[in-house]
Formats: structure tokens, sequence, C-alpha cells
């Protein structure tokens, strides 16, 4: 599933590209998560003001209203101009002066979902509950060690479920966690002080690494240019079980957290 930084790399690939331009069409394929929300005709002469993110959201922004884009389990964005023709799987066309945009997305969990403003009911229901940006300068330690106290959860689960921040996906919770010297099973709200530091910095350092380095591609992800990303490939944990810890030499272990996978070294991150 596309994480923060391989949305944030996403929308950085394109977001140049299409700034200023008008809409042109609107080509629907089959039925995504969600409903588009609006009569497409309602999108066609509107200018593209410009690209932002919330959590794994891109946010369009037109002269009237904004298009909320997800990409699901696995869809992706191109944008381009000369489209071939869709395919089986391309569900969603937005065609303007400056190029097409494209939505993949063979699991058709995606969605383009139109709201008048970012403060409509719609889409308040998509972003309402989600909790701070880690690349920004709202994700405060103060803020997050109060979360954190707050909550009996195992620390990787919490992170996963993006109530407190978003975008610490499978993949980077298992790297922050492991440069933080936690483990994934320790309740979050008996993790003292000075570990909720490094916590909170190593969220920060492993997401915009992860971004610089494209995101991560484990099975299809690509950017709007269709290139891939290469995260995956420096992890120091994650997809690694059985192997010698790079810090102590330790195996690696795996373990099943809610259905997920959990990569960590018993020596290294303590409880």
């Amino acid at each position: 599933m596309p994480e923060l930084p391989e949305v944030e790399v996403t929308r950085r690939s394109f977001a140049d590209a299409i700034a200023g331009a008008r809409i042109e069409a609107v080509v629907m394929g089959k039925a995504l998560r969600w409903p588009l929300g609006c009569d497409p005709q309602i999108l066609i002469g509107q200018q593209v003001v410009g690209l932002r993110r919330r959590g794994k959201y891109l946010l369009l922004d037109m002269t009237q209203g904004l298009l909320l884009l997800h990409l699901g389990m696995s869809g992706s964005l191109r944008f381009a101009s000369g489209m071939p023709q869709a395919g089986v799987h391309d569900h969603f066309d937005l065609v303007t002066n400056q190029g097409t945009l494209r939505l993949h997305d063979p699991r058709r969990f995606g969605a383009v979902v139109y709201a008048q403003a970012e403060h409509s009911p719609v889409a308040t229901k998509l972003l309402g509950g989600l909790g701070m940006e880690p690349l920004s300068d709202g994700f405060l330690l103060p803020d997050f060690q109060a979360g954190l106290k707050k909550s009996r959860m195992p620390i990787k689960q919490l992170l996963l479920a993006g109530r407190l921040v978003v975008g610490v996906g499978n993949i980077y919770a298992s790297e922050v966690l492991f440069l933080s010297g936690i483990r994934p099973t320790t309740v979050a709200s008996r993790i003292g002080a000075a570990r909720v530091h490094k916590l909170h910095q190593a969220i920060r350092s492993v997401l915009a690494r992860a971004v610089e380095m494209g995101g991560s591609t484990l099975r299809d992800f690509s950017n709007a240019e269709g290139m891939a990303g290469h995260f995956q490939t420096a992890a120091n944990v994650y997809g690694r079980d059985g192997q010698p810890c790079q810090a102590c030499g330790t195996a690696i272990e795996l373990i099943r957290q809610g259905q997920r996978s959990t990569y960590f070294c018993r020596l290294c991150q303590r409880p």
C-alpha cells in the first residue's frame, strides 16, 4: 500500500506540471471505492490551482472546489501528454491542456472524490480524523509525547493507526522503532521521555529519507513519471527476518501484529 512517502513522491513528480492547467474532459472507468460525488461536467473548464497532500490523500485544488485522490492498496497516478488509450485497470482520466492525469488501480480500492471545500462534510469525513503531519512544523514533541501517554496500544499498532501521527506505514514503523531502540510490542504509554524523543526524531528522519529515495517499491509502486522507489534496499530490519542485525549481529525476528508483519532486533530493541 502506498504510504506517506510514496504519496509525497507522487505529488512532487507532477505538482509543477499540472499547476495552472485547464480541465478539458473527465473520463470515468469502473467504479472505485467511493463515488466521485458530482457531475463530471462540473470539473470541465476549471483551472488547477495547485496540488497538496494531507496524510495519504492528494488534494487537487481547483478554482471551484477540490479533488481528493487516494491510491488505495495498489493505485498509482500518471501525468503526461499523449497518454495511451486507457487500459482495463485505468479508471479515471482528468484531461487538461497540459496533460492527462490518470489513476491506474488494479484492485480499485483507490478513490477520486470531489468536495466543494476542505471544510465541507465529505472532506471532513475523509480528513478529519488524521493525526499530525510528521514532516511539518506542526509535529511537536510535547503533543506527540502526550498522545503516547494516553494510549495502551502497542507502539507499532498506534503508529499504524494514523490518529496520532499520519504516514508511518508498516515498513517505516519497523524502521523508526529499530532506530529508537523500542520493541514493537511495547505499550505506548510506558515509553520514557528519552526514547520518545528518539522516536520523534526517527519518524522525521526515516520518512524524509524515504521521500528522498523515491519511496518504497515492494510490488508495483511508481511515481507519476513511472519511476520506482528504492528505500526498501536500505532497510535495517524490514524484510530481513533471519538475517543478522547490522548493529549487533543478532538474527532479525518476524512476528505478526494486527495481521501485519513486524520486523525487529530482540537485542537492540528493548521493551
